[in-house]
């Protein structure tokens, strides 16, 4: 596993010593981490920098299955192209070298740009990303495919680890705090747990799709208000009172100097939801019963 220490990974790395533990389709996981500082619970280190791609060689040797979630978000494009394109480029050629079997590689929807999205398919749209992370990341798609991998696109990722969705929320409430456009735009949303489950179904499943793309977010959407208010009585948001209009909110936005775009506002405010349905299939895995559910469960 490529990013076992990260916010996906780790959960990721204890779904599959749970599976091992618990013997459910796991009894024979030998866990090995490929990382620049060792994490807890693997089986074998290989200490590597995906921004220099020498040290990647070889760690692919008698390899199965490899999970990539490793991934940089940084505003820097250097560092982006560094890491995900070309980390990413020499990860997928050392598997190729080795011929590992499966592939699960994780991207994000924000390859698509701006929005509004509305349901779309997988590239139901053409990708648009603006950004230096999802501008990479859509390159390293590439290679990833090429090497026969399953890739993941989720959207906003909810739970313990978070360092984006709910920090972001917290800052947009701060310089607008009403409910955007009445709460009515609909996200796709997963809960971490979920796409943890969701990547280790991919990666255990023998007769599971080569060189596709998937979204990987929970089949159903969320109401921007319904999210909003769950965080709320979990302690994690203030309560949101009142109602603006996008154009209303976007000019408080503006005169507010938040350190927060209108380009992250429209992701939460305005729908950002994606088919997700064919994926939970193809995994063979149940997709539970929504992110939303989850927050509620872990409050208690």
């Amino acid at each position: 596993m490529v990013g076992p220490t990260g916010f996906v990974g780790s959960v990721v790395l204890g779904e599959l010593e749970r599976r091992r533990r618990d013997d459910a389709g796991g009894r024979d996981l030998i866990l090995r981490a490929v990382s620049r500082r060792e994490p807890g619970g693997i089986d074998e280190w290989c200490p590597v920098d995906l921004t220099v791609p020498e040290t990647v060689r070889g760690v692919c040797e008698g390899v199965d299955v490899l999970l990539h979630l490793a991934a940089s978000l940084s505003s820097d494009e250097e560092r982006c192209a560094a890491v995900n394109i070309e980390g990413t480029r020499a990860l997928m050629a050392d598997a190729s070298r080795y011929g590992v079997r499966r592939i699960v590689h994780l991207s994000t929807t924000a390859v698509y740009g701006p929005g509004p999205h509305r349901g779309i398919a997988v590239d139901g749209v053409p990708p648009a990303p603006v950004s230096p992370a999802s501008r990479t990341r859509l390159v390293a798609e590439g290679y990833a495919l090429a090497a026969g991998a399953t890739v993941l696109r989720p959207a906003l990722i909810l739970g313990p680890g978070d360092e984006w969705v709910v920090p972001t929320l917290t800052r947009l409430l701060t310089a607008v705090p009403t409910l955007w456009d009445g709460g009515r735009a609909l996200l796709s949303l997963v809960h971490v747990v979920d796409l943890a489950r969701l990547i280790t179904c991919f990666a255990l499943n023998d007769g599971g799709p080569r060189a596709r793309i998937f979204h990987a977010g929970h089949p159903e959407p969320v109401r921007c208000g319904d999210l909003l208010t769950t965080l709320a009585r979990c302690g994690e948001l203030p309560e949101v009172t009142g109602d603006s209009s996008l154009r209303q909110c976007v000019a408080r936005l503006r005169a507010s100097g938040a350190a927060v775009s209108e380009r992250q506002f429209s992701l939460v405010a305005r729908d950002h939801w994606y088919d997700s349905r064919e994926t939970w299939e193809a995994a063979g895995c149940e997709p539970g019963r929504g992110p939303l559910a989850r927050l509620t469960d872990s409050a208690r």
